[in-house]
């Protein structure tokens, strides 16, 4: 993929996560690159690891340092490499709600339990005190609430009689080296999957008012309206007639429109090959920097395009109250 994404790696110790992230981003075909290795322990082992495989470093001690301080330095430095994602790696910090809500969706981490099991500490411990058949790990995207957020990845290790937390933790720690890259894979390539990229806009568009889907020369689409009159007022364009996009065409007010966005943002706007004489604009959506809040709003705007007036007018009056 000529588009991998940039993906900084933060550890706090040896690093045998981020050790297992690098190798495997430099496999044929690996859709991300390790850009960065940051710390917040300037004599973390895996600091040197990654400088001798020639990977940028960085680190900064927490230590008299506030959290939002801290965490102000570590963004500073994931902005100079031009990180897209972060992986935590074993980065024993607890972030502040500033810097998680800058990153989120594009922050994940790694955790040695099956969540929603074990949160937080101790987790091998917590396993064999309940006598579980099963210990693991799971990846998950950072959120405000420790290891709460959505579960990308998850991978099961039995449990053997005897065990103990070093001696299953170790088992686990393998565990983890295949899994994490590759969800870290499967996610940072979502933006590229014409599946993933339909299922976002069928969210948006199905929060609109009496929308059915509907096709349209083979393409998937919206539209609004009773069934035998619905209008289409979106439609999924998946490299159709050879465009590079994966496009989302909408209606747009009209030629000088089109002309002067496609003009002025030829990254986000293209002319549909088939379409575009009938007054559909074509927003490219197989990018990793798509806003989801201006799609959903060229979707609200398609559909007061399209509607029967009655609707509307609801809207309109729902919106004055």
């Amino acid at each position: 993929m000529a588009d991998k994404a940039r993906v900084a790696v933060l550890i706090s110790g040896a690093g045998t996560n981020m050790a297992a992230l690098l190798y495997a981003s430099r496999l044929s075909g690996a859709p991300f690159e390790v850009v960065a290795v940051g710390s917040n322990k300037p004599d973390a082992p895996g600091l040197a690891l990654a400088a001798a495989e020639g990977i940028a470093t960085f680190a900064h001690s927490h230590v008299g340092l506030t959290r939002a301080a801290h965490d102000a330095l570590i963004d500073r430095e994931l902005e100079a490499v031009g990180a897209d994602t972060v992986a935590l790696a074993g980065y024993m910090r607890l972030l502040t709600p500033g810097f998680v809500g800058k990153w989120a969706g594009r922050m994940l981490n790694i955790h040695p339990s099956l969540l929603p099991k074990y949160r937080g500490l101790d987790t091998h411990a917590q396993a064999l005190a309940n006598g579980d058949s099963h210990a693991g790990c799971s990846v998950h995207l950072v959120t405000e609430e420790v290891d709460a957020g959505e579960v990308l990845g998850q991978l099961a290790v039995a449990i053997h009689p005897g065990d103990t937390p070093a001696s299953l933790a170790e088992r686990v720690r393998l565990a983890e080296h295949q899994l994490y890259p590759r969800v870290l894979a499967g996610y940072v390539s979502r933006p590229f999957d014409a599946e993933w990229i339909e299922a976002q806009v069928d969210r948006l568009a199905a929060a609109l008012p009496e929308v059915t889907r509907k096709t349209s020369h083979g393409s998937h689409g919206w539209a609004v309206g009773p069934e035998k009159t619905a209008k289409l007022f979106a439609i999924i364009a998946d490299h159709h007639h050879g465009e590079e996009a994966v496009g989302l065409l909408v209606k747009a007010s009209g030629a000088d429109e089109m002309t002067g966005l496609i003009d002025a943002q030829p990254e986000i706007y293209y002319w549909p090959k088939y379409y575009g004489a009938s007054g559909w604009l074509g927003l490219k959506l197989n990018r990793r920097d798509v806003d989801w809040s201006q799609v959903e709003q060229w979707l609200e705007r398609s559909w007061r395009a399209c509607a029967p007036p009655r609707l509307t007018k609801l809207m309109r009056a729902a919106e004055e109250f």
